[in-house]
Formats: C-alpha cells, structure tokens, sequence
C-alpha cells in the first residue's frame, strides 16, 4: 500500500450563516443544535451575553454572536438557531442567524486567515474555505471568548439568579 504523503484528509465542520456571511465550526466543539428559544436575561453581564436557557434542567449561558464580532442585531425569526459548544468543558450556547449544513471539507481547501485581517482580537480565526460559489470562515470557538469570559459565563451559570431562570 503505498503512502500519501500530501493528503491531509478531511474536516467535518458544522455550517451557520451570520451577517449573511458563512461561518464554520469543528464539529468537535459542537455538543449540539438546538430551535430558538426563549432567553432568560440576566442582570449585569457582558454586552454579547443574551442570557441563559435550561437544557435539559442544566442553565447554559447564551451568547449572541452578531453582539460578540460587533454586528448589527436582527430580528429573530425561525431560521435562528442555538448552536450548543463546549468551550473548556463548558456547555455554553451561540445565536445564529442560521445552521445550513454539516459538511465534510477538504483540508486541502482551508487556507490560513490573511495576515491583513488577523490582530491580537482575531485569534479565533483558524482558516478560510473556498468552495465554488463562496468562501466560509473557520472558527475555533474555544477562543471566540476569551478565558476570563468564560469564567465570567460559568458564573452566570452558577449565579442564583440564573438558577431561578
């Protein structure tokens, strides 16, 4: 059997619409996809945090993507969807615009972020996927929040007011 050395195989990755742009995540961070649902706000959190939902009887926090990359907020509509992933062992739910598919990418077609668009702020950026009629940008949710944010959302998870949600 001969070796092949070139081919570094294939990503499954989990895709979602934003600002009208397409975005992909591991499949591996994702525990789960879940319908819109209602938000329980919570007092006195960071600006991208919607609130917390109960899943399953455990409080997860909730995280508005348009809010956390500066977008501007949409009205939510059916297509929107919770997009559940673990970040640090940690159960915490993204609002999307919209889950499109589960797809199997190529590795060989995921090129990394330009150098242009990639600061100190955009480390969550792990490549960009060129298909035939549009290019899709990879996240590595685990850095979309940052570690002090994610100790601040297991707070909120375990904060009283939450818990009442």
């Amino acid at each position: 059997m001969s070796e092949n050395n070139g081919v570094t195989g294939e990503r499954q990755v989990v895709l979602f619409d934003l600002n009208k742009e397409a975005y992909g995540v591991d499949i591996s961070q994702v525990r789960e996809i879940i319908r819109m649902q209602e938000i329980t706000r919570v007092p006195r959190v960071p600006e991208f945090v919607e609130g917390v939902i109960n899943l399953r009887g455990k409080v997860n926090p909730v995280v508005d993507l348009r809010a956390r990359f500066s977008m501007p907020s949409t009205e939510r509509t059916d297509e929107h969807g919770i997009v559940v992933v673990d970040v640090d062992g940690q159960d915490i739910g993204m609002v999307v615009d919209a889950v499109t598919e589960v797809s199997r990418t190529p590795s060989d077609s995921i090129e990394p972020p330009s150098s242009v668009i990639t600061t100190d702020d955009s480390e969550y950026l792990t490549g960009i996927v060129k298909t035939d009629d549009k290019l899709i940008i990879l996240l590595d949710i685990a850095k979309v929040i940052s570690e002090s944010e994610a100790s601040a959302l297991e707070e909120i998870q375990q904060s009283p007011d939450a818990v009442a949600a």
